[in-house]
């Protein structure tokens, strides 16, 4: 026996995507329905509920992992028809909304796909929306310089930026946002020592160092970044002679510094001192770029699920993920 596919459709709610839906009467000579999760009255022979529901079922396979085989079940349409659905809204970007805001703790950080995809975001960490993203083929200085000042020029009160370090976030804040306060991430400033010093440093100097360097992620007072601080001071103090301690190279026929690695970890700390305790002046200034990291991942995730999608159509995927996650 045969069925047509209308015919075999289960009612779902169009206002909260719930499939609880029960007959309710009659409207204009026509079924009419109602959702027992959120009341929501509504009649299903028509054309902008249909689409609704459909649109429904695009946002729980981007943003709730949902596979074709799930959808169709629970819809009643063919994998076929979902699909054919799907590569419609895929060939279209959503457009992303600016949230105003007088005091705005930016987090930025760029992450990469396959295809030389790099997608930059500006995420408010305080209301946890994406304020700007940018897809492009890498973390380019005119690239960040152009969002920062266009976040300016739509109203937005930049107060604190928190990045990774990257030189080219560096520049960008200091020729676009020169009054705006700039927090290194800790945690990235952390993992780069320890590659540098690795976890087993061969020198007493080094893992002297690499003790200081992991005592970082415990300051959270004045009292504890004054201590830390004269570790610092101290170790830097005792061996100094040894970091700028040189050695003649015969690959490179020049005089180059002996214990490369222990002072590339101890110049970075010094470089990087200015910004890294910013937030302990303003609690709301986040010290580390991890609530992106943690975005990123899922987002990484949900791509992976729905591989084989085309260059074009993961670039549009990651924007309706941004677009649905800014509406939760």
């Amino acid at each position: 026996m045969f069925f047509c596919e209308w015919e075999i459709v289960k009612k779902s709610c169009w206002g909260c995507g719930s499939d609880d839906v029960i007959k309710w009467g009659f409207q204009n000579d026509k079924q009419r329905f109602k959702c027992k999760s959120c009341g929501l009255l509504f009649t299903w022979q028509n054309k902008s509920v249909k689409q609704k529901n459909q649109f429904v079922r695009f946002e729980r396979w981007v943003l709730h992992r949902h596979t074709f085989e799930y959808l169709s079940q629970q819809s009643g349409y063919s994998i076929r028809t979902l699909k054919s659905l799907f590569h419609n809204y895929l060939t279209a970007a959503p457009v992303l909304r600016v949230y105003p805001s007088e005091q705005l703790h930016l987090l930025i950080d760029g992450t990469y796909f396959s295809n030389d995809i790099c997608l930059i975001v500006y995420r408010d960490n305080e209301i946890k929306f994406t304020q700007l993203y940018r897809l492009s083929d890498g973390e380019h200085f005119t690239e960040i310089k152009e969002d920062l000042e266009n976040l300016l020029r739509l109203g937005v009160n930049i107060k604190s930026i928190t990045c990774d370090g990257h030189k080219a976030i560096l520049k960008a804040i200091k020729y676009s946002c020169t009054d705006t306060i700039v927090q290194r991430c800790l945690v990235h400033i952390q993992r780069e020592c320890r590659i540098w010093l690795t976890q087993r440093p061969k020198s007493d100097q080094g893992s002297e160092l690499l003790y200081i360097v992991n005592q970082l992620s415990l300051i959270n007072d004045e009292l504890t970044y004054q201590h830390w601080l004269k570790q610092l001071y101290d170790w830097h103090k005792m061996h100094k002679t040894y970091i700028a301690e040189k050695s003649f190279s015969v690959t490179t026929n020049r005089y180059w510094f002996k214990h490369k690695m222990v002072r590339k970890a101890f110049i970075h700390l010094k470089n990087a001192l200015p910004n890294m305790f910013h937030f302990l002046q303003d609690s709301k200034i986040p010290k580390s770029t991890n609530g992106l990291e943690s975005f990123f991942g899922h987002l990484k995730s949900h791509l992976l699920l729905h591989r084989g999608l085309t260059r074009e159509h993961r670039k549009n995927f990651i924007k309706w993920y941004l677009y649905f996650r800014n509406n939760i």
